[in-house]
């Protein structure tokens, strides 16, 4: 986790873009949200895998998010109940049951669908206000830092050059293809 924690620190210090980590962050809670092995995580995992995000603040979103869903299950739960109990939705419901691909999805469970719906309606203002607080953070408390003599020092060190050329060359750094 520590190491998951460094990268990234390191992609906010670097030049990655606040793109890619702000939807790395944005994915990383919709799966966060909802038990691992769920046919719609494994799509998002799959997705994640093939558009260039920050994988580092992937998992570590995944982390943290899974964490949060524990104080947040009582609202997921009201969430998939109301949509499950809606006597309007339940035609459709039980149509979608119907097939195999939605068998595997779990959506008749309260949980996996509150989940779901929760994290997809939240996804894009978790996209934005990440993407604000990476702004902030790389435009105040990062230059802050920058203006103390300490750390002028030690990356004028040749320690410090190391270390940028070691994890310039590390696959979760730059995310995938």
């Amino acid at each position: 986790m520590l190491t998951l924690l460094a990268k990234l620190f390191h992609a906010l210090n670097s030049d990655s873009s606040i793109r890619q980590i702000a939807l790395a962050i944005a994915l990383g809670f919709v799966v966060g949200l909802s038990p691992i092995l769920t046919l719609h995580n494994i799509v998002i995992i799959f997705f994640v895998l093939l558009i260039r995000v920050h994988l580092g603040s992937f998992m570590l979103a995944v982390g943290i998010f899974s964490g949060m869903s524990y104080l947040l299950s009582p609202v997921i739960v009201l969430v998939g109940e109301s949509l499950l109990t809606q006597p309007a939705l339940t035609d459709f419901f039980t149509s979608i049951y119907q097939l195999s691909l939605f068998k595997l999805a779990h959506w008749h469970h309260t949980y996996i669908l509150g989940a779901f719906v929760l994290g997809l309606v939240l996804c894009v203002p978790v996209y934005f206000i990440s993407k604000v607080l990476i702004e902030k953070y790389r435009l105040h408390i990062m230059t802050f830092f920058e203006k103390f003599r300490i750390v002028q020092a030690l990356k004028a060190s040749k320690f410090y050059r190391l270390y940028s050329s070691f994890s310039s060359d590390s696959s979760l750094s730059k995310g995938a293809l």
